[in-house]
């Protein structure tokens, strides 16, 4: 994985002017899945569901719904909020929802797309797999025995995708829960082991109450900055929510909730023409100056300035 500053990100992954009206979001079309259910399996291409709809030619976009691809061949260069990722052949890039993401017009996209609408798997199994643990790096990178697991689970999921006659639609979708199921806990082992290896490791005891208070924050940072009013929402202390949040992430819970703030911020100031004003209304602050000030104490540079960094 290389990391790189924002404005350093190579000219191919930018926005062009016509995408900086705004950030455009794609929802999940389960219309483009076989029998309409809410995966969908098959090799990368210009087009489809995996690519937000849009194929490669629009750069930067969000998707409300899960991405995996599982490359064949590479490198190829893609990014994701803000970092830019180098992906060889055997590797898995996670795209969840939410990310603003962004394709590599100059490498090609060799390998199996695997797209899942938010609500597919119950919720026991998205806790397990770690849906939505936007904490583990996107970048995966399977040891030959772990590939060679995956690589076989993938293609038990993507020959069930494709048997639509065999069984009725509910038995067929329940199917494909289980086989996906059992895909998404070998990837979520891969995906524990790079965040151990970041120094970042899941601890089991914390780890609910840390998903409680992500999502919580998802749905809220953009009027609610309060580590006590998340604490009290959720019925936890203080202090059992520092420890949860600390477990998981290495951050302190308004630390967390800073940086969310400050990424919505930043995709917005990159991939939008909106002015800086309503900018920090949309991420929770009624006055600019406040916004600013926040904004150039937790980068460095004032979100105009960012804003100029990236053109």
């Amino acid at each position: 994985m290389t990391e790189q500053d924002p404005s350093q990100t190579s000219a191919h992954l930018r926005a062009s002017p016509e995408d900086r009206a705004r950030i455009r979001t794609y929802p999940f079309d389960p219309s483009a899945s076989l029998s309409g259910v809410g995966i969908q399996v098959g090799p990368m291409g210009s087009e489809g569901p995996w690519a937000g709809g849009v194929g490669l030619s629009r750069r930067v976009h969000r998707i409300d719904f899960h991405v995996l691809l599982f490359f064949r061949e590479g490198p190829v260069r893609h990014m994701i909020d803000f970092t830019e990722y180098e992906v060889g052949a055997g590797d898995i890039l996670w795209i969840r929802p939410g990310q603003v993401h962004g394709f590599s017009t100059e490498d090609s996209y060799v390998g199996t797309a695997l797209t899942m609408q938010p609500g597919f798997l119950p919720r026991a199994i998205v806790e397990a797999t770690g849906l939505y643990r936007y904490d583990r790096p996107p970048l995966l990178h399977p040891d030959p025995a772990q590939l060679a697991a995956l690589d076989a689970s993938l293609e038990q999921l993507r020959r069930e995708y494709l048997d639509t006659v065999t069984l009725p639609l509910s038995l067929h979708t329940s199917v494909l829960r289980h086989t996906l199921t059992a895909l998404m806990l070998r990837v979520a082992h891969v995906s524990a082991q790079a965040a151990a290896e970041d120094g970042n490791p899941q601890q089991d005891a914390a780890a609910s109450a840390f998903s409680r208070f992500r999502t919580a924050v998802e749905h809220g940072f953009t009027s609610n900055h309060s580590v006590s009013a998340y604490a009290d929402e959720l019925g936890y202390s203080r202090r059992t929510l520092v420890r949860a949040v600390r477990a998981a992430t290495g951050l302190t819970p308004k630390a967390f909730i800073d940086r969310r703030v400050i990424l919505e911020a930043k995709r917005m100031l990159a991939h939008t023409e909106v002015p800086v004003g309503r900018i920090g209304v949309a991420v929770g602050f009624a006055d600019s100056a406040n916004f600013s000030k926040f904004f150039q104490q937790h980068t460095g540079v004032t979100p105009a300035g960012f804003r100029a960094e990236q053109a």
